[in-house]
């Protein structure tokens, strides 16, 4: 199918059934192929939050985050998880289902999208995890001053939620078809993925980083989305800098994703 043929009538609707039939064949795949099926959403960000949750409240002295601490992990390392296994799924989107790509009469774009559309879900299944720390907190918890507290910031989660994915979708759009083009860019995808794990304001707060390092920090396009998750239940982590600066990014990243897409169509299409 042409790069024309995403403007044909009717395409929208077809686009979104597809995307729909393909993002449930993932799930599908994911849950019933495996024991735990569910627990795998949350299994992940919930031995990562103890091995940190131990080490900085029992082990050292902890002087980055907010209290509770669980909850300020959590709260990161859910939209992270689903970044990072999205991103990574990115490096192999066209090489995985190569005779699909090139055989099926839908935009390519979708082999990106849906990525982004079936981890998406399972982090709003993993959300529920979340929720049953905070009240766990709220019910154990004897000083107000460890409370996580619950008010309107939570109004910012589906603007997060929103800008993640305009996020993704852009990121998806570069590094799919260059992945699929230049192979030695998997490996270094998963690499870079390491180090933007400490250089994302997950396991601190960007007001945590000395001097330059805050100005820096606000410049990863994550830290205002998290910001605004963690908006829920720490009030006091608006920074406007790090919010504008991912609102920008994320729209320019997805701007110049549609951009390198269109280009490198047809060159990966000839190279699967």
């Amino acid at each position: 199918m042409s790069r024309t043929s995403v403007g044909a009538p009717g395409t929208p609707k077809r686009y979104a059934h597809s995307l729909w039939l393909l993002s449930a064949r993932d799930l599908k795949v994911r849950y019933s192929t495996s024991m735990l099926g569910y627990l795998w959403s949350v299994l992940d960000p919930l031995v990562m939050s103890a091995i940190y949750w131990f080490v900085f409240t029992r082990v050292f002295h902890r002087d980055v985050g907010e209290d509770p601490y669980i909850v300020f992990l959590i709260s990161g390392l859910l939209p992270w998880v689903w970044f990072n296994s999205s991103v990574s799924d990115f490096t192999k989107a066209f090489k995985r289902d190569s005779r699909l790509v090139r055989s099926t009469a839908i935009p390519r774009s979708i082999w990106v999208t849906r990525i982004v559309l079936s981890k998406g879900i399972e982090f709003l299944f993993s959300l529920p995890v979340l929720a049953i720390f905070v009240i766990i907190n709220l019910l154990v918890e004897t000083d107000p001053g460890q409370h996580a507290q619950i008010g309107w910031g939570i109004l910012w989660l589906p603007v997060a939620v929103l800008l993640q994915t305009i996020l993704l979708v852009g990121l998806g759009l570069l590094v799919a078809p260059l992945c699929a083009l230049y192979a030695d860019l998997e490996r270094t995808t998963g690499l870079i993925l390491r180090a933007l794990f400490y250089a994302t304001p997950i396991i601190y707060n960007v007001s945590n980083l000395p001097g330059v390092f805050e100005t820096l920090g606000a410049f990863n396009p994550l830290a205002g989305i998290f910001t605004l998750y963690r908006m829920a239940f720490f009030p006091d982590q608006w920074h406007t800098l790090t919010v504008v600066i991912s609102v920008v990014m994320s729209l320019l990243i997805l701007a110049l994703g549609v951009w390198v897409f269109r280009a490198l169509e047809r060159p990966v299409l000839k190279e699967l």
